[in-house]
């Protein structure tokens, strides 16, 4: 029984001794002198609030440029001024897409905002039942740019045919609630910012799963590796399926401005790397500066320079995506790839170093 009794209480006490070994070693990883508070700051004040600020303007003129399309009597003109107004909507969404937090994350702001492909069966199920509700989780593929995208572009085969379709009731009213949609929403995520996410996000400046710090970096890399890498790379090119879909791509039926799309998405990735404000008059804190704070210069040189790569590939493709995947896919894949190496660089190493865990799931298995 003595036996036994020793026994007990020298295991106990190693078993202790190993927890503290353990919080001693995950207590001098996790501290670091990086300010986390101020990088925080210049990321809500320089970068996304002013980028959701512009995504809401741009709505705004999108919103208007629809009533000078209803009250000017749709033609060519109106239209064409109605697809550059959408085209500056979605360049302008590119720099807020990444921010998926606060109130974007509580409503989903990307889902109903930019899934593709989308369901032309449905939106015309829509369109002639005008019986829908774009709120449903079922609609995600209904509305948002992808579903403006078919309706300024693919209902018909030519300009007037899609002109004579959005003179009517039915067509004209659902573009008219696609738009007041994006609208709608986005003003809840630029006035939650304004009105206290913002300091909420800031004060949040911990080293925890539940910082603000660690589910940006988190969210960022969702982002970058399911939404724009696999989104507008991967998906189309068959990577993740054996075959092409070149139905997949980001802007189909526009035709000519999935590359555009795609390489304002991978400016604003690279620019929130290195912590450049919206406007790019100034850098502040960033990622890249946290790294070379922990003396880890040529990861931070690695990863940006990832991105140069990426962008030099890309600049081989065609403006049209969906036809690039159809003549000649390879040139696809070779830009997945140096994305591809990215996600290896941020989520492996990058993480490691910053001590911060991921906390998503992988489906891709990279």
């Amino acid at each position: 029984m003595k036996f036994h009794l020793t026994k007990i209480i020298a295991t106990l006490l190693f078993c202790l001794g190993l927890a503290s070994c353990s919080e001693d070693n995950s207590s001098d990883m996790s501290m670091d002198d990086f300010a986390r508070n101020e990088m925080l700051s210049f990321w809500s004040d320089e970068i996304i609030i002013p980028a959701y600020e512009a995504y809401v303007e741009s709505l705004e003129e999108l919103d208007q440029e629809l009533a000078h399309f209803i009250n000017q009597a749709p033609k060519e003109k109106t239209l064409s001024g109605l697809r550059n107004s959408c085209l500056q909507a979605q360049i302008s969404w590119q720099k807020v897409s990444m921010f998926e937090i606060g109130e974007a994350e509580k409503i989903g702001l990307r889902n109903f905002t930019n899934i593709f492909p989308t369901d032309t069966a449905l939106i015309n199920k829509n369109i002639a039942e005008n019986n829908f509700n774009l709120a449903l989780p079922s609609n995600f593929v209904a509305q948002g740019f992808p579903a403006l995208d078919y309706l300024l572009y693919g209902i018909a085969d030519n300009d007037q045919q899609i002109l004579n379709l959005l003179k009517t009731e039915a067509y004209l009213s659902y573009l008219t609630s696609l738009i007041s949609r994006l609208l709608e929403l986005s003003d809840l995520v630029l006035m939650d910012w304004k009105n206290s996410f913002r300091n909420e996000f800031t004060s949040n400046d911990g080293s925890s799963g539940t910082a603000s710090v660690d589910k940006m970096v988190n969210d960022f890399l969702f982002y970058y590796e399911k939404h724009f890498r696999a989104g507008k790379i991967g998906i189309p090119a068959g990577i993740f399926s054996g075959n092409t879909l070149s139905h997949s791509v980001e802007a189909p039926f526009a035709k000519e401005y999935s590359k555009t799309l795609f390489l304002e998405a991978l400016t604003n990735i690279q620019n929130f790397f290195l912590g450049k404000s919206h406007d790019s008059s100034t850098e502040g804190p960033s990622l890249a500066s946290y790294l070379k704070a922990m003396d880890q210069e040529p990861l931070a040189d690695e990863i940006s320079a990832q991105f140069n790569e990426a962008a030099t590939k890309a600049a081989f493709l065609s403006d049209n995506f969906k036809e690039q995947v159809e003549l000649d896919n390879s040139k696809m894949l070779e830009v997945y790839d140096e994305l591809q190496k990215a996600v290896i660089l941020m989520k492996v190493e990058m993480m490691q170093v910053l001590n911060i865990q991921v906390d998503y799931v992988d489906a891709d298995g990279d």
